[in-house]
């Protein structure tokens, strides 16, 4: 929440707040009731599922431990609570997330030069065997950047054995607009490719392509990845269809096949079409957009670019796609306790919200949350920690003093809050003073004891915080 300095123009910083949201009082009040139904049919979830959960709820809140802030010069202070960090749902931290991913991706790993974003989604069974098995979506990953690669160095008139090179950052997304588990790709590519000569790198724009271009493409792509599945045992190659050579086992997997397939998960309606809501009429299918290609459950998407000036647009994208599963503006329940979700667009169909049981809704969370240490970011080509020339290419990042061992990051806390809401936590709100942290609470008694303190000093002078801060606009893909 923010509050207006006197001596300086950037807002203060308050605490969020998660328990007021509706999100968690859903989680809180049905999570147990989830757990316990899992249980009772013999099921079980996985410890990181759990801990994702259990985390949430101490998310934010100051009785579960904080930091103290306080003013060098009037001694002005406030808590900071402390963050789960979790990859999952979270809003507040899947925010932070975006934030720092996206700078540090425009500030230290692209260059000046133009990105296209290429997203490619697979079929239904695939989405369900690439939840499932991180290895074979690495497999397919491996498959994807070496054709789309080869197609960009060769329309930037060289081939791959010239040694020209381009480069790519890749975003496993594992999320749909109806909060169902989707796993594509979202792979934000050089338009060009990098080629040295007398021992200078030079960039070559290539050629935009086409839509002839593109259904080439996804034939070549989609074939390459059902041989690379066939050769690992994973797809059983038939005449008519092709088939997995894999079935839902574990609790886990039951809630990942329903949260794909639009399913409900659990409780006397599983296995039900969820409920949609049709608020708009159905919409044709358009042929406006050439840089779009579907064939046999894929399809692949190239038109959007960000030029070598664009920057701040580059910027957007980045924070796109790597924006966290849930918009809690777009999150409510109605008056029978069912969570009613939004979605950004309207679908094809005409459907404008998806409506959940209370379970349902946190049976599709726990789809949502990934594997412990699943890499969710990959670098590729010129991009590749061990390419040779990657220092030439990618911007420098300035040298700057490190106190003791602490880690070098790519951001602050401090540096996100300035950066998206122009919050300046280092400034005092009453004199416009330096802040620094002075002390870390995690003992319980201690906690309750300074809360204490705090809550009586608020009810005497009547502090009440005012809204949370608004993130820049999403950038809306066409």
């Amino acid at each position: 929440m923010l509050a207006r300095s006197p001596t300086t123009n950037a807002p203060g910083y308050y605490r969020h707040q998660p328990e007021q949201t509706e999100l968690y009082s859903v989680i809180a009040k049905h999570y147990p009731r989830f757990v316990d139904e899992i249980e009772r049919s013999g099921g079980y979830l996985p410890k990181f599922i759990r801990q994702e959960f259990e985390d949430y709820l101490k998310c934010g809140l100051l009785e579960h431990g904080f930091l103290r802030v306080k003013c060098d010069s009037c001694c002005h202070e406030h808590l900071v609570a402390f963050s789960c960090k979790r990859r999952g749902f979270c809003p507040s931290c899947g925010a932070r997330r975006m934030v720092e991913s996206a700078a540090h991706l425009v500030d230290h790993v692209f260059p000046e030069a133009p990105v296209r974003q290429w997203v490619l989604t697979f079929p239904f069974p695939l989405r369900f065997l690439f939840a499932n098995d991180p290895n074979a979506l690495s497999t397919v990953l491996t498959v994807v950047h070496r054709a789309i690669s080869t197609f960009v160095v060769r329309h930037s008139g060289f081939t791959v054995s010239s040694g020209a090179r381009t480069g790519a950052v890749t975003l496993i997304q594992r999320f749909g607009s109806a909060l169902n588990l989707n796993v594509h790709l979202h792979m934000l590519f050089l338009d060009g490719a990098y080629r040295l000569s007398n021992n200078r790198l030079t960039f070559h724009r290539t050629r935009r392509p086409t839509c002839e271009n593109l259904d080439s493409l996804l034939v070549t792509l989609s074939r390459r990845i059902v041989r690379a599945l066939e050769r690992r045992g994973l797809l059983i190659a038939d005449p008519e269809h092709c088939c997995l050579d894999l079935e839902p086992g574990s609790s886990l997997d039951h809630l990942q096949a329903a949260s794909i397939n639009y399913r409900i998960a659990i409780g006397p309606h599983a296995g039900r079409k969820a409920l949609s809501l049709y608020s708009v009429p159905q919409l044709r299918e358009t042929s406006n957009n050439p840089l779009l290609a579907r064939a046999s459950g894929f399809s692949l998407h190239a038109a959007t670019i960000c030029e070598a000036w664009q920057r701040s647009r580059l910027e957007r994208l980045c924070r796109y796609i790597t924006r966290p599963p849930i918009a809690t503006k777009r999150l409510s329940v109605d008056g029978r306790g069912r969570v009613v979700y939004r979605y950004k667009h309207p679908f094809r169909d005409g459907s404008t919200h998806v409506v959940l049981e209370p379970l349902d809704f946190i049976a599709r969370l726990a789809a949502l949350v990934p594997r412990p240490r699943l890499n969710l970011t990959r670098f590729h080509g010129v991009f590749a920690p061990n390419f040779k020339h990657r220092d030439r290419i990618v911007p420098q990042r300035a040298q700057r003093a490190v106190e003791g061992d602490k880690p070098v990051a790519p951001m602050s806390w401090m540096q996100r809050l300035k950066r998206v809401f122009a919050i300046d936590i280092e400034t005092c709100p009453e004199c416009g003073g330096r802040l620094r942290v002075i002390a870390c609470i995690e003992d319980p008694p201690l906690i309750a004891k300074i809360l204490g303190h705090v809550r009586r000093r608020e009810v005497m002078i009547g502090n009440t915080p005012r809204s949370p801060p608004v993130l820049q606009p999403e950038l809306t893909l066409t």
